[in-house]
């Protein structure tokens, strides 16, 4: 094979992003469609404008597709409103090989008046980069820009190593209990 045709491995070490390269809003105006019985704006129609945005990011920073993995700490922090402009701010905070946290920042202000606008909710999803054939892709790193992305980084760390222990202590507990016939 040629060089020019040679396909980069998963050990090949990919340049790294900026930050700021994915970041984006999303924002939606909330209409009497979205809302639940208690006449508010539905979690779940929250929840999709996140996944939305947290996606379009995810997309953008692997440079291809990304489908979620896993979505963490979704907190509703105030009720949104019919008539409420919403923007789901999303980034990428961490990336391994082939996945990235990317945190949502949720902010809400009513369509017709200048008031800033205030956070209503917050999550954090683990997108993994695929290829067309739905296989593993390799993600190139995030780099931090400022003091507040290094946190967030930092953060998302301690998030993926408390992921990882659940995991494993679900699996050593479920391993135990088929071990003594209590396979469920």
């Amino acid at each position: 094979m040629s060089t020019r045709h040679k396909v980069k491995s998963m050990t090949d070490p990919l340049p790294g992003k900026p930050t700021s390269a994915s970041r984006t809003t999303l924002s939606h105006i909330m209409t009497n469609a979205d809302t639940n019985l208690l006449g508010t704006v539905h979690g779940g129609v929250i929840m999709k404008l996140v996944d939305d945005a947290a996606g379009a990011v995810a997309g953008r920073h692997s440079g291809g597709p990304a489908v979620t993995a896993s979505m963490d700490e979704m907190a509703f922090l105030e009720p949104v409103r019919v008539g409420d402009l919403v923007h789901v701010k999303a980034q990428v905070n961490w990336t391994g090989r082939t996945s990235m946290e990317v945190g949502v920042r949720v902010m809400a202000e009513r369509w017709n008046e200048s008031n800033p606008a205030t956070q209503v909710g917050s999550a954090y999803l683990v997108f993994a980069a695929v290829d067309a054939d739905g296989k593993a892709r390799r993600v190139p790193p995030v780099l931090p820009e400022t003091e507040r992305d290094e946190r967030r980084h930092q953060e998302a760390q301690i998030r993926r190593t408390h992921r990882l222990a659940r995991r494993r202590a679900i699996m050593e507990l479920r391993e135990k209990r088929a071990a003594e016939g209590l396979d469920d």
